[in-house]
């Protein structure tokens, strides 16, 4: 991925090629002037041979469609699985138990598949989600459906970190933002097709075929990965006795359950003020400051501490926890939007908010066009500083406006968003060697899934505050009957009739300030991320000998063909 303009790398001392941290004198990614030798059949450790690239990658787009679609082809049928299974009062935990399973697995495979390699780990979490999702389709009431959409979870946090590490192990750096871009390509689609097609599934068939329809995709991608996906593990990662840190394991899984629950919960479920969110966060601490004891003294750390101490990484997590806290506005309340200022119906809002996920590939895939010359940070820091910008123009949008609108401010974060996000994933999983890349992802991700969670209470807390703050100053001849919160709010303008025309104009103005607000806030979490890349991001990525020695190969093969 490296060309002109690109930060120099480090070159890679003695040993860096078995996966040792690269030390010594800078050198640039471009193609060295002296001949170099012969690619061996693998580029880099875990790549399996050339002809059967393509097959894997297959198999990881359609692990990547089994958890990019899971987290969207539900939400439609929710009306249907209610009146089936009952349970209306804790319906959002199947989508808050799936979250969290996915969230706190995350450091764990990643840690497992820098101990097992990539191969034994991306199997488990495949069977893991068929298992759930098959579970889910015979589940018999709603608190069976949740506890295996928990299942679910624990094996979409295998496929989700794993996918992305098997991907830059394919890859030398140069050609990652091809890979990268499919993968983005299939999130995209799944943001636009699953809730179509999960409303088609629940009106024609039965909801349960929501998870069926997971089995032929996952077997399908089962036997490609087991035929084709051939990976060589370095030789000190052959040799030595595989440890696992069991009790930093489910130190991590409390703590990260504990406070997500406490974050997604709390003002939803309970005040946040009430003893369950206040033991929960007293949780959370306790479990916080246990896993850091066991993490210090394990020999095989699931978090270990180098992820904080490299400024490269560190950086990076902060700022994509960052943009997590960002990622609230669009997906969250731009719907609530669209539905209830712009009176779109639910497949017309969700056409507005998908505007992002069509631009967003697309300019992932030809970031490294930007950061070949302008290098990894500073483009990231262009991509981030154009969101905070473009944030800060939903509040310009006339009331009540055209759908176009935000759709257009859509459609620019999320071109501006791709160059952000993908040269920092790139730049971190360059920077390790194979023994750490699974690690180094898997934090990355999980730094994105937290502030998600924590955007989510966040913003949630900032709309229903000026909401409540714009129904207390109602008109007095309009204010008895008035709802009370944000989701009170969108269901009674849904119903038609239930209002007076001039109730009805007042409730969508307060939900048109509230969203405004929250993109407000969403400007100022991507400021944040801003400031961070600037003070503590490096000027110039490090590259690991592996990444620097692939690249180098790769280039050198190219001008042959070309001469």
């Amino acid at each position: 991925m490296a060309g002109a303009g690109e930060p120099p790398s480090e070159a890679a001392g003695p040993g860096a090629g078995a996966g040792a941290p690269a030390a010594g004198a800078d050198v640039p990614l471009r193609a060295p002037r002296a001949p170099v030798p012969a690619a061996p059949a693998t580029s880099a450790p875990g790549t399996p041979a050339p002809p059967n690239r393509g097959r894997i990658v297959a198999a990881l787009m359609l692990c990547m469609a089994l958890a990019a679609l899971d987290s969207t082809i539900i939400a439609t049928a929710v009306p249907q699985i209610v009146g089936d299974l009952g349970g209306f009062a804790v319906f959002s935990w199947l989508f808050s138990g799936y979250l969290l399973a996915v969230t706190v697995s995350l450091p764990v495979y990643g840690k497992l598949s820098d101990t097992f390699g990539r191969k034994p780990i991306l199997i488990t979490g495949v069977i893991v989600f068929l298992a759930g999702s098959l579970l889910c389709a015979s589940a018999w009431d709603m608190g069976s459906l949740i506890a295996f959409r928990i299942l679910q979870g624990l094996g979409g946090g295998a496929l989700q970190g794993t996918v992305h590490t098997i991907a830059a192990d394919l890859y030398p750096m140069k050609e990652r933002p091809r890979i990268q871009a499919k993968l983005s390509t299939v999130w995209a689609t799944s943001a636009v097709a699953g809730p179509g097609l999960g409303g088609l599934l629940a009106a024609y068939t039965d909801w349960r075929w929501i998870f069926l329809v997971n089995l032929p995709v996952g077997v399908l991608a089962l036997w490609l990965v087991v035929r084709h996906f051939r990976e060589s593990l370095p030789a000190r990662a052959r040799d030595r006795r595989p440890r696992v840190d069991w009790p930093g394991a489910l130190a991590v899984f409390a703590c990260g359950g504990l406070l997500l629950t406490a974050l997604v919960q709390g003002g939803v479920a309970w005040p946040w003020l009430s003893v369950p969110s206040l033991l929960l966060f007293a949780g959370s601490a306790v479990c916080g400051a246990a896993t850091v004891v066991i993490e210090r003294r394990a020999a095989e750390p699931i978090i270990p501490g180098w992820v904080w101490r490299r400024r490269t990484i560190s950086a990076v997590n902060l700022a994509l926890g960052a943009v997590g806290l960002l990622m609230v506005a669009p997906t969250v309340f731009l719907p609530t939007y669209a539905q209830a200022v712009l009176g779109l119906g639910p497949i017309a809002a969700g056409f507005v908010l998908s505007a992002m996920t069509l631009s967003w590939p697309v300019s992932s895939a030809l970031s490294s066009h930007v950061y070949n010359r302008i290098g990894i940070r500073a483009c990231a820091m262009t991509g981030v500083g154009a969101a905070a910008l473009i944030l800060l123009a939903f509040p310009l949008l006339p009331y009540p406006g055209a759908a176009w609108q935000p759709a257009l401010i859509m459609l620019a974060l999320g071109a501006a968003l791709g160059i952000f996000q993908l040269p920092l994933i790139i730049g971190v999983q360059s920077s390790v060697g194979f023994e750490e890349r699974g690690t180094a992802t898997a934090s990355i991700l999980f730094c994105r899934q937290v502030g998600q969670c924590v955007g989510a209470a966040l913003f949630g807390a900032v709309a229903n505050a000026t909401l409540n703050a714009r129904l207390a100053d109602a008109p007095a001849d309009i204010r008895p009957g008035l709802p009370d919160d944000l989701d009170s709010v969108s269901h009674a303008l849904a119903r038609a009739g239930a209002l007076t025309d001039r109730a009805a104009d007042y409730l969508r103005r307060a939900v048109d300030v509230a969203v405004e607000h929250v993109y407000i806030g969403a400007a100022v979490a991507a400021a944040l991320a801003f400031l961070i890349l600037l003070l503590f991001a490096p000027r110039r990525f490090p590259v690991h000998g592996e990444a620097a020695s692939a690249t180098a190969v790769q280039n050198t093969r190219g001008k042959g063909r070309e001469g």
